[in-house]
């Protein structure tokens, strides 16, 4: 009979004949349908999408204050990715709700709606019966008790209440009562509710011992439900994610493309600001490094203009940091010399102890005892003089050095025949010996002298802010490493040029004019 039905005549077999045609169509050639799915929602200019309205806040729900039209950060969220589609494809597409159970929104996929968006929790289940956008919101789920109850945090529904099992309620369908039901260990009947509302109004009636819901959820109703706290910590996070059918992938890519620029862009920050959901969380929560899109490089031109001033103000610091040290170091310098040289037999030892010491150790190491260890015994100096006192105490051992070296140099001559002549040996190494030893050691001293420019780098560690460390911040924030490194090395170079070539004058013993 079921073979003569189908070859026979009338409006009985052609309809089953058309009816056979439209399976071997929707079937035999999925890419048919696949292709033209994201055609139909440009063609027709609306993205049609299911929610329920009765879920509530901050979700989808009616306005009062205008006129019961639809609500929520979802609402938004829905225009928000439309328009973003419609934009991509140069066209105009609007957003259009679609009423539905929420826990039956997915039947709806490819018969009355395009997607589903209204907080589906995105599971393993999910994955495998339907096309999931990327996520657009985290979530954690948060229980909910009377002000007055005993219960302070999950682990207190792991044992009976007064009156046996605790009753709690949650969504029906949702993430939280899947979470409950699954949980180990809570002596808890979990009843199944259609929307979140119900089951927080059954819990300040005290019908019901709790609640567990969505974390924004909780928050949105902190208000209307003063009579209710959150119990604990929230638990058991997820993402949101938007439902399409399978046979859809074109439109479901366009979404995902939406929701990356929404994302990438600010506007899905800025919505979840304007519903109080910490959109600068969700948005760190969300994103991925696809997501994040590269700075504007600045013009070479404009970045030279803006910071050039900020990097001849540091190498100001490097000359000032430079012209104080280096005098104080000479200074100490030239006097452990004489004194090793010429001074008491008990002070030489110590002298030649500080040279060691402070030979032996770090720059870096110095300028951190001074900065941070001379405060713990009263002594707190500022990082410009710390910085100073640093450098000078540093460069005075290698100072004394080669100035020991240019006192040896002077002939012992010249000290016998001024103390022939009467002077006292302070006199005669002041007045004789030093002014030709100094002579002596101004090509080395200068060479000093331009090592010290380059070592005041080193006092960024106390927070003095030289040159060095003037364009590694500089460089860090405009990403010009290269360019930016060029115009430091010059600056560098502009103020060591000059002593070095004062430095090759003394070396030949040529006079320097001014």
């Amino acid at each position: 009979m079921e073979h003569a039905a189908w070859r026979g005549s009338g409006p009985t077999s052609w309809m089953r004949t058309a009816a056979a045609c439209a399976v071997v169509a929707a079937v035999g050639v999925p890419s048919r349908s696949a292709a033209a799915e994201l055609d139909a929602v440009i063609a027709k200019g609306e993205l049609v999408w299911a929610a329920d309205q009765e879920g509530g806040g901050p979700h989808v729900y009616p306005d009062p204050e205008r006129g019961g039209r639809l609500t929520g950060f979802e609402v938004d969220l829905a225009e928000l990715v439309a328009e973003e589609i419609g934009r991509k494809h140069g066209c105009t597409i609007r957003a259009r709700f679609q009423q539905g159970q929420w826990d039956r929104l997915p039947l709806l996929l490819g018969r009355s709606a395009d997607c589903v968006i209204n907080g589906i929790e995105l599971t393993p289940q999910r994955r495998r019966d339907y096309r999931c956008s990327r996520p657009y919101y985290a979530y954690a789920l948060q229980l909910i008790v009377a002000r007055d109850s005993p219960i302070r945090s999950l682990d207190d529904l792991g044992r009976p209440g007064p009156r046996g099992d605790w009753k709690l309620g949650v969504l029906t369908g949702s993430a939280a009562e899947i979470a409950i039901r699954t949980r180990q260990g809570l002596a808890v009947e979990c009843i199944g509710y259609d929307g979140t509302i119900d089951a927080m109004e059954q819990v300040a009636g005290r019908v019901l011992d709790a609640t567990v819901q969505d974390d924004c959820i909780a928050t949105f109703y902190a208000d209307r439900f003063a009579g209710l706290r959150p119990a604990g910590r929230p638990f058991d996070g997820g993402f949101y994610t938007i439902l399409t059918a399978r046979d859809t992938p074109r439109l479901a890519d366009a979404i995902d493309e939406a929701i990356s620029s929404l994302l990438a862009d600010g506007r899905l920050k800025r919505l979840y600001d304007r519903w109080d959901m910490a959109g600068r969380q969700q948005e760190l929560l969300l994103r991925t490094s696809e997501d994040i899109r590269p700075a504007p490089r600045p013009p070479l031109a404009e970045v030279v203009a803006s910071t050039l001033p900020m990097l001849l103000k540091s190498a100001g610091m490097t000359v000032l940091l430079s012209c104080l040290a280096m005098p104080l170091a000479i200074a100490i310098g030239l006097a452990i010399a004489v004194g090793r040289l010429y001074g008491p037999a008990w002070l030489r030892p110590l002298l030649v102890c500080y040279v060691e010491i402070v030979r032996g150790t770090p720059l870096m190491l110095q300028l951190y005892a001074i900065f941070f260890l001379l405060p713990k015994v009263g002594l707190a100096l500022p990082a410009i003089v710390a910085a100073v006192a640093g450098l000078a105490i540093n460069y005075s051992a290698y100072e004394s050095e080669i100035y020991r070296a240019g006192l040896k140099a002077v002939p012992v001559g010249q000290l016998e025949a001024s103390l022939s002549l009467g002077m006292t040996t302070w006199q005669a190494v002041s007045r004789v010996v030093v002014p030709q030893a100094v002579r002596l050691v101004l090509p080395p001293v200068t060479s000093d002298f331009i090592a010290l420019f380059k070592d005041t780098s080193v006092c960024s560690v106390i927070t003095v802010m030289e040159l060095t460390k003037r364009y590694s911040v500089l460089a860090l924030t405009t990403g010009r490493i290269v360019e930016l490194a060029a115009i430091t090395a010059m600056l560098y170079l502009l103020m060591s040029w000059p002593l070095s070539i004062l430095s090759r004058r003394f070396e030949h013993g040529r006079e320097v004019t001014p």
